[in-house]
């Protein structure tokens, strides 16, 4: 196999989410094209196969999606293949799923720095950047205690004044949705984090559930969680309807 610059960037994003599914694929290789709009499921397949039989990348099915999910070999990451039935990777998954709408529209990814002090610094899932923005990304499938909340924001609000963080976003499910906005509506100065609420219970980017992308720039969250009338043409933006 001829690999291409396309195909660098591709495993160099699944190696740093860890896993996907198709539907990441999807919208990760319409990043890789410089495109907005997710490529079709068929040539996400196509260019899954063909890396497969190069032995570049490998593929299962875990018991908790109806679909293959995909990481790069040890032929290229050195590191053993994903236990499918560990508890995280339905989470990571799911962080592949928001980490490759991100690349679609324009963003880079990286993984978070590793916390400066353990147990009161906070490692989000992932950062995604462009020039003059630095997005904390979190995925939230269960809601966390009072106290961790209470660290953890109290760390996004250190990061946003010492580290440049422009805006933290939540994707959650609509528990999870529900315990996070609580917590961003406790505070004024929490204004820049923004909750989405994306995921079903399994983990799974739900079309039905799309909603509005929030304007990042802006001083004050315009995605809630009660966002089932956003329009049409945003909820296509991060997955159509």
């Amino acid at each position: 196999m001829r690999e291409t610059d396309r195909d660098h960037a591709m495993f160099e994003w699944l190696g740093s989410v860890r896993v996907a599914d198709v539907d990441a694929i999807r919208w990760a290789l319409a990043g890789a094209d410089g495109r907005s709009e997710p490529v079709s499921v068929r040539r996400a397949q196509q260019w899954i196969a063909r890396c497969r039989e190069a032995g570049l990348v490998e593929s299962a099915r875990p018991l908790f999606r109806d679909g293959a999910v995909v990481w790069v070999s040890h032929q290229i990451s050195g590191r053993s293949a994903p236990d499918l039935h560990r508890q995280t990777t339905r989470h990571e998954v799911a962080v592949g799923a928001a980490a490759a709408r991100f690349l679609a529209h324009g963003y880079e990814w990286e993984r978070d720095r590793r916390p400066v002090v353990k147990g009161v610094d906070h490692q989000a899932d992932g950062v995604a950047l462009r020039p003059e923005e630095k997005i904390l990304v979190e995925v939230e499938l269960t809601p966390k205690t009072d106290k961790r909340y209470r660290d953890i924001f109290a760390n996004h609000l250190s990061r946003h004044h010492s580290e440049g963080v422009s805006a933290v976003v939540y994707f959650c499910t609509n528990n999870a949705a529900i315990a996070v906005q609580k917590w961003v509506d406790s505070r004024p100065s929490y204004n820049f984090i923004h909750v989405l609420d994306v995921f079903d219970v399994r983990g799974r980017w739900a079309s039905e559930k799309s909603s509005a992308w929030p304007e990042l720039t802006g001083h004050s969250p315009t995605s809630r969680v009660d966002v089932a009338n956003e329009s049409t043409s945003a909820a296509t933006l991060w997955g159509g309807r």
